[in-house]
């Protein structure tokens, strides 16, 4: 895939860039900022179940996106493996369902980012800000996948900095060391604390959690652009569940631990509310700059990611072949354009439609990433199934995951649980909220839309085991 004469992509991605891009993918808004809210909501306690729950069907996810993205290494992953593996409407569902995912995200994170910029700039209209924004993402994008590799290991690292010294000083207030008297453990035992709410509460937070994890799976985008795949790929998978989990359960143990869970999240992100009890100055300010990198980063990674997905579809013949078209440095710019212009059109409803039409794509974006977990679950329970069924040797994998088939089975079931209960939200003593319901399963009447027109139209089937297609052909 070196060429890049016609419509191929180039493979510039290392190691390093990868375990970033999957690490990144998963620590942003969510860690420095809903966090609190979670504890708040269901306590420590009720938090730790809910994440480490979460933490162990995103394992599971991840193990089997890794063995397939190991074995064929394409940027259209669990779109194309569909296709492959189960059958072809499947795979253009997935395909343009995690498009429009990321086109949507792109859109909402240069909303937030202008809101950030607000904290300094109270003046500057919001627009500038955004449309700056997003000139750096569409700039970075259009460079290479290496710059794209390389901007989002720097976004990465601040965010990973940023969480290992919140650790450090926690644990040293916690101490005494810093903030004065030691503090212990005090607040895990204080009211309700430290389960709140129940096992309802620990429910919501459990549906909430995934939201957080959601970006994870860019490492297998990312196998398509990957220097060496089968060494790299199954690196970046070893590292990435345990670092990331470490930094949500420790970051959980620590905010619980310091910040009463009646104070969590109703005022400040967690992390300046424990810098400032450890006495820096400048805490509110420093985390703003720090969440405004982690929103550049989640634009960036969104931007990359739809990009690849709409250029791999157009490979497919899923999409019109134009947007398969790459530039001398191996980026599908025709792609790349089409997402900044949805994008665009995006942010522009969060302007003037803020209250309807924008609010329900954000929350058709956020039902879009459990789907996709969905995809990847039964993408690799068919590929194993099939690998054996045309009597090929597991020994020849290069990475196998672990724990099948119980791993893509739990993983899928928790998925599809947190598909259906995303209404249970607006559920409150018998009284329904309508609009909130339908906003919340608004996702998937558009994935089953694309799924049941293609099938239709084309009249595919269910690929049997034995004639499922397990060549990979980089060209």
């Amino acid at each position: 895939m070196n060429s890049t004469e016609g419509n191929e992509l180039k493979r510039g991605l290392t190691a390093r860039h990868l375990n970033m891009i999957a690490i990144g993918g998963a620590i942003g808004t969510g860690i420095f900022l809903a966090l609190g809210a979670t504890i708040n909501q269901a306590g420590p306690g009720g938090a730790l179940v809910a994440y480490l729950s979460i933490g162990l069907m995103v394992y599971f996810l991840m193990t089997s996106l890794g063995e397939m993205a190991t074995f064929m290494p394409v940027s259209g992953s669990f779109g194309t493996y569909a296709s492959k593996f189960i059958d072809p409407s499947l795979g253009f569902a997935l395909g343009w369902n995690y498009w429009y995912n990321w086109a949507i995200t792109v859109a909402a994170e240069m909303v937030a980012g202008a809101l950030l910029m607000k904290y300094w700039f109270p003046d500057v209209p919001a627009l500038i800000w955004s449309v700056l924004f997003l000139v750096i993402i569409v700039a970075l994008n259009v460079l290479s996948a290496k710059a794209y590799g390389e901007s989002e290991f720097w976004f990465a690292s601040i965010k990973v900095i940023t969480v290992i010294v919140f650790l450090v000083i926690g644990v040293a207030t916690i101490l005494g060391i810093f903030g004065g008297q030691a503090v212990g453990f005090s607040n895990y035992t204080t009211g309700e604390a430290p389960f709140v709410g129940g096992a309802k509460s620990i429910f919501l937070i459990f549906l909430i959690a995934g939201f957080s994890f959601q970006g994870t799976e860019l490492v297998g985008i990312a196998a398509g652009e990957s220097e060496d795949p089968e060494k790299n790929i199954p690196k970046a998978i070893s590292s990435i569940f345990w670092r990331i989990l470490i930094f949500y359960v420790g970051t959980i143990i620590v905010v619980g631990a310091l910040i009463p869970y009646t104070e969590a999240g109703v005022i400040e992100s967690p992390f300046t509310m424990v810098f400032e009890k450890a006495g820096i100055a400048g805490a509110a300010s420093l985390m703003n700059a720090v969440i405004l990198t982690s929103v550049l980063s989640a634009g960036n990674s969104g931007m990359y990611a739809s990009t690849r997905m709409l250029y791999a579809l157009a490979k497919e013949g899923k999409a019109p072949q134009w947007l398969a078209k790459v530039n001398k440095r191996g980026v599908p710019v025709n792609s790349l354009m089409v997402t900044t212009l949805i994008a665009s059109l995006c942010f522009l409803t969060g302007l003037y439609a803020e209250s309807t039409v924008y609010v329900w794509l954000i929350a058709a974006s956020g039902l879009a990433g459990f789907i996709t977990w969905v995809g990847i679950a039964a993408c690799h329970y068919r590929f194993r199934k099939a690998y054996l069924a045309q009597g090929r040797d597991l020994r020849d994998l290069k990475y196998v995951a672990k724990f099948f088939p119980v791993g893509p089975i739990i993983a899928f079931a928790l998925c599809v649980i947190v598909i259906l209960g995303q209404g249970f939200a607006y559920v409150s003593d018998g009284v329904v909220d309508w609009g909130g319901m339908v906003a919340a399963y608004i996702g998937l009447p558009l994935f089953l839309g694309l799924w049941i027109w293609y099938k239709v139209k084309y009249r595919t089937k269910v690929i049997d085991l034995k004639e499922v297609d397990l060549e990979y052909n980089e060209n």
